[in-house]
């Protein structure tokens, strides 16, 4: 398991901490971050970051060689039991809306020590979506998010479309009614 260190707080705030990190709602993440010094969430309707890491291919890719298509750009680790949880409901959304122009994408945070148990539990549940690799965690940095799980929803024009914290289901009729209406959205 990895740890994360929490400045300061003894064993029962590392508890809570770690029981908060991915146990979000699975809501807008707005207010969640607000009033922490300089956290401020990205929100709907703001551009989305630039970001660009490496596959297990080793072949880099870019948020914007995207754009003019959706993306669900998920962040994960191998470590976060929700994370896995929902690897196979964001495998069936890639499968049903890939040729309508849907890119889903997963973040893995795993650190190097880690890293080398992605490509098997990725195997172990059938994912074929892109799997960018992130040991350092910029993603984490450049979205402001929270923790993983966190999803975003970035439309054809490159804007943050919605925001889900914790882990979520993206097969739930409110979510593919988000994803379908993005689908239907043609950038002018």
């Amino acid at each position: 398991m990895r740890r994360r260190r929490w400045g300061g707080m003894g064993g029962l705030g590392l508890l809570a901490g770690m029981a908060l990190w991915g146990c979000g709602d699975g809501s807008e993440g707005g207010a969640a971050g607000q009033g922490r010094g300089r956290f401020t969430p990205l929100r709907a309707g703001a551009p989305a970051p630039a970001y660009a890491a490496v596959d297990l291919a080793g072949d880099s890719l870019s948020l914007s060689d995207l754009r003019g298509e959706v993306i669900v750009l998920n962040l994960w680790a191998t470590w976060c039991h929700p994370c896995r949880e929902e690897m196979p409901a964001l495998q069936a959304l890639h499968e049903r809306f890939s040729g309508e122009g849907l890119h889903v994408v997963g973040v893995s945070i795993d650190g190097r020590s880690s890293a080398d148990l992605v490509p098997g539990f990725l195997e172990e549940v059938g994912v074929t979506f892109r799997i960018l690799m992130d040991p350092q965690e910029r993603v984490v940095r450049t979205f402001t998010t929270m923790g993983v799980p966190e999803t975003f929803l970035i439309g054809r024009d490159g804007t943050l479309l919605h925001r889900w914290v914790g882990a979520f289901d993206p097969l739930a009729p409110e979510h593919l009614e988000r994803i379908e209406a993005a689908l239907a959205e043609q950038v002018g």
